[in-house]
């Protein structure tokens, strides 16, 4: 029965590799949005650097 993943678990880079790609894909995306919608992003920054103030270690 072939589920489409491999037999083997995947090696550690490969893992590392795939999850790289994967954030890299993700701010392109976040930096497209911010370009489409400026004045939404730019609450957005603001919200998240509010939060990283107020936020205790």
């Amino acid at each position: 029965m072939d589920d489409g993943f491999p037999e083997e678990p995947e090696t550690e880079a490969e893992r590392r590799r795939r999850r790289a790609r994967f954030l890299r894909e993700l701010a392109e995306a976040r930096e497209l949005r911010a370009r489409v919608q400026p004045r939404r992003a730019k609450t957005a920054r603001l919200r998240r650097a509010m939060r990283m103030r107020t936020f205790r270690w």
